[in-house]
């Protein structure tokens, strides 16, 4: 695994950070070996000296980072593009400025000796700290330490005797000074919004941003060529879009940002254009590297007009989640009205977003009026369940309102059963009015009496299917009963069902809702929630590092226990008025736009 090394960067927000707050680091920073001559090319008279720095947590993102001087001022530049290959290409004119900084002392091999002078590069491979250790981005930071000096060399080699009329000439000869210094910055699309916000006024993501450190006036003996920030999302967007691999597109990138730093603007004429597209093309084949310039790709990308108010939004887009960090340890989520939508059924944006979650560490506990065999029945529909899934008999999950509970390896941990006098009472309610009842036990479910509701509680909820007793005495000898559930209509419910059952229970037992149609009687002083936090007990889990999606009554416990309580917009308005996000419904999707908008 490659070194996270943090130099000393400022913070939007904090303008002196300590070593401490900022630092997260291993102490490897190597320099880079020395090319051999080739004939695409040729670097006998420059060495470079290469690391890889990782930038530290902090409550914000950093900028401006590497530099060792104290106050330049600095030229920022958009370049090509927020995602789809629009030619969206601006300089941003005025000055940003650094505030003064320290920065860790970092070891690095002794370079041997050269008796002709030599021009030192000093490149430093930056890794922002909310990427996540991707092996992928890992490599591509490796190769990028070989690759950035070879591009600098033949750039500088190309602005000896360049023609180019549009050139900033501020960078003409690099001879004259003893050392060049750049960084290179892989981030996500959230980290390079930010800073299109924060310094451009433009609150979308970019595929690279350039800041040049350059100031001539100076004259000093180091070139501070600047930074070249890359988001590796928009860039691995780019590249499935173009048919080529990420690091090819990082390297289009790189040559766009690095040729901006060296004075080519394509923003002010089309002949400035048509020189900046011609000298990336030149670069790009003299390296060997592939793909067209970023200038070119932008003109053969097709147009995506709705890319700009996508990138307004905080969604991230489905299969991005690679490109950041979990900000929870735990997702629980409730089934019925939230997972699943109005017809009981699990959308596979719903599936895709749990997959990629568990893809990158998190993991998903159900929490659920339904019965263990109803959600792996489900959840078996989209490979949810099952060994690599985010059930099964042996994963832990909350099932019938918190009155079974099952920790690690499947094993129950907790189980709480209904007042036998409430049983009979309601088994004898039932039988006289020919209201359809289901009493749960465990993993079987029984009644009395076939009716149309009692198997769409079967067909369509998926629960176990209903074992018909002779009678009520054969029905409640049969085994303890944790909870029943009387069906209806939601009218019926509303005004019959539930104000007949909340007086006649009293203190022997609690009605809740987790649907309109139905109503649920279950033992005095258990929830859904106390399920949750006696799991989080036993899995050693604090509330803080779960966050938890629900709609109904039955999950306000929950919602209010998490770190993050998101109820979806079809909820009961009790639910929303204690969660800290209404998300979209259940219909749209809400638990992959929750996922993808919070959850990292």
């Amino acid at each position: 695994m490659l070194p996270r090394l943090s130099p000393l960067l400022r913070t939007l927000y904090s303008p002196f950070p300590s070593p401490v707050q900022m630092a997260r680091f291993f102490s490897r920073a190597t320099s880079l070996p020395r090319f051999n001559p080739s004939p695409t090319a040729v670097i006998s008279s420059i060495h470079s000296s290469s690391s890889l720095f990782f930038t530290s947590k902090s409550n914000r993102f950093l900028v401006p980072w590497l530099s060792k001087r104290s106050t330049f001022g600095k030229k920022f530049h958009a370049l090509c593009g927020e995602g789809d290959g629009r030619r969206i290409l601006r300089q941003i004119g005025g000055r940003v400025w650094a505030a003064q900084r320290g920065y860790r002392k970092v070891r690095r091999r002794p370079l041997p000796r050269i008796k002709d002078k030599e021009l030192e590069l000093n490149v430093s491979i930056c890794i922002e700290e909310e990427l996540p250790d991707d092996p992928e981005i890992l490599s591509i930071a490796e190769l990028l330490r070989l690759n950035v000096p070879m591009a600098m060399k033949l750039a500088f080699d190309g602005l000896k005797d360049s023609a180019y009329k549009t050139r900033d000439k501020a960078i003409s000869d690099v001879g004259g000074f003893k050392s060049v210094e750049l960084s290179v910055l892989l981030c996500n699309d959230e980290f390079i919004r930010k800073l299109n916000k924060e310094w451009r006024d433009e609150d979308h993501a970019t595929d690279v941003l350039s800041m040049s450190q350059h100031v001539p006036e100076l004259k000093l003996p180091v070139l501070m060529l600047g930074d070249i920030v890359i988001s590796v999302e928009t860039a691995a967007r780019q590249a499935e879009e173009r048919g080529h691999a990420l690091i090819d597109e990082i390297r289009i990138l790189l040559v766009h940002g690095l040729l901006h730093l060296l004075g080519f603007d394509h923003e002010i004429s089309e002949e400035a254009e048509a020189e900046m597209e011609k000298e990336e093309e030149l670069l790009l084949k003299s390296l060997g590297w592939k793909g067209k310039g970023l200038i070119q790709s932008a003109y053969d990308a097709e147009t995506n007009m709705n890319l700009q108010t996508e990138n307004l939004d905080d969604r991230k887009k489905e299969g991005s989640l690679r490109f950041y960090k979990p900000k929870f340890s735990y997702i629980f989520c409730d089934m019925d009205g939230t997972l699943l939508n109005s017809k009981s059924q699990i959308s596979l944006t719903n599936a895709k977003a749990l997959k990629e979650a568990v893809s990158r560490g998190m993991k998903v506990v159900i929490a659920t009026g339904k019965a263990r065999p109803a959600v792996i029945s489900i959840l078996e529909m989209v490979d949810l369940a099952g060994k690599d899934g985010i059930i099964s008999e042996f994963s832990p999950g909350v099932f019938l309102q918190g009155l079974l509970v099952y920790g690690r390896q499947g094993r129950e941990i907790f189980r709480s059963n209904l007042d036998p006098s409430v049983c009979r009472e309601a088994c004898l309610y039932s039988w006289e009015h020919k209201v359809p009842l289901i009493a749960f036990s465990n993993d079987r479910c029984l009644t009395l009496f076939d009716h149309p509701l009692v198997d769409s509680l079967h067909t369509i909820y998926r629960e176990p299917k209903a074992e018909i007793m002779p009678s009520v005495e054969h029905l409640l000898s049969a085994a303890d009963i944790q909870k029943m559930i009387f069906l209806g209509t939601a009218e019926g419910v509303a005004t019959s069902l539930r104000p007949y059952w909340s007086e006649a229970t009293g203190d022997r037992a609690n009605v809740v809702q987790a649907v309109p149609d139905m109503l649920e009687i279950v033992p005095r002083g258990t929830s859904k929630g106390s399920g949750v936090e006696l799991l989080l007990d036993h899995l050693g889990v604090t509330a803080k590092e779960i966050m938890a999606i629900g709609d109904g009554e039955n999950d306000i416990e929950m919602l209010e226990l998490a770190s993050l309580g998101i109820a979806l917009s079809n909820g009961s308005e009790k639910t929303k008025a204690v969660a800290d996000i209404i998300g979209g419904s259940n219909d749209e999707d809400g638990v992959a736009d929750a996922i993808y908008r919070y959850a990292f």
